[in-house]
């Protein structure tokens, strides 16, 4: 194992300085899928304990690339997660903490479940999930939408970067996809754990794009 001084922060972009890394690149067809962009994880002026902001303009981001998708009759998606009363859908994960600020307590129907008044969704045409574990991939349609939709190409956002984005990212590489992760749409409690995973997604699992790059993608198609 390698020792350093640097900060993860220094270290991913190192690695994201690297002109001979390899990107998976754009397919033919994208969705978007953003993964609990919801009001636990994105206001913290109400729920100061869970939410995180890492860009100022995460949500205002995330809005536009799917807004931009949608013209474009590209897949939009978008996961929060939530729990019965009793949290019995909430299994071990609900096990380590018991708070009113702990995920298990994240009620169907309630405040924190609900996704950031910023965002635009269009019910008639989005596909929206709720799941119970970290990945959007976990006992959801998520996986069949996109193989009836012909997508190649996931674009991942939402947080946090260290948990529920990189399990989709993991997922989404598994299950054959290019996975694509705006930077500026994403985001974590702690740099230290946002740069430390951007890196090895970056290395591993996905591309780490700015957003533009999403944007110029969109348009150009």
């Amino acid at each position: 194992m390698v020792a350093t001084d640097k900060t993860a922060k220094q270290i991913f972009e190192e690695a994201y300085a690297n002109p001979a890394r390899r990107a998976f690149g754009f397919g033919t067809k994208i969705a978007i899928v953003n993964v609990d962009p919801q009001k636990a994880y994105t206001r913290p002026d109400l729920f100061p304990k869970t939410a995180y902001v890492t860009d100022p303009l995460q949500c205002e981001y995330i809005d536009r690339i799917s807004k931009a998708a949608r013209t474009k009759n590209y897949p939009v998606v978008w996961t929060h997660v939530s729990y019965m009363e009793n949290a019995a859908d909430a299994g071990i994960w609900g096990t380590r903490t018991d708070t009113p600020d702990s995920l298990q307590n994240i009620k169907y129907g309630s405040d924190r479940a609900e996704f950031d008044d910023r965002l635009t969704i269009d019910q008639n045409v989005d596909a929206i999930y709720t799941k119970r574990m970290p990945s959007a991939f976990f006992e959801t349609p998520l996986a069949s939408f996109l193989t009836w939709h012909k997508v190649d190409t996931v674009i991942v956002t939402g947080g946090s970067t260290s948990g529920c984005v990189r399990a989709t990212a993991v997922d989404s590489l598994s299950h054959g996809y290019r996975t694509i992760v705006p930077m500026e749409c994403v985001a974590d409690k702690h740099e230290s754990y946002h740069y430390a995973n951007l890196t090895d997604l970056h290395l591993k699992y996905a591309d780490i794009v700015p957003v533009q790059a999403v944007f110029d993608w969109i348009e150009a198609h």
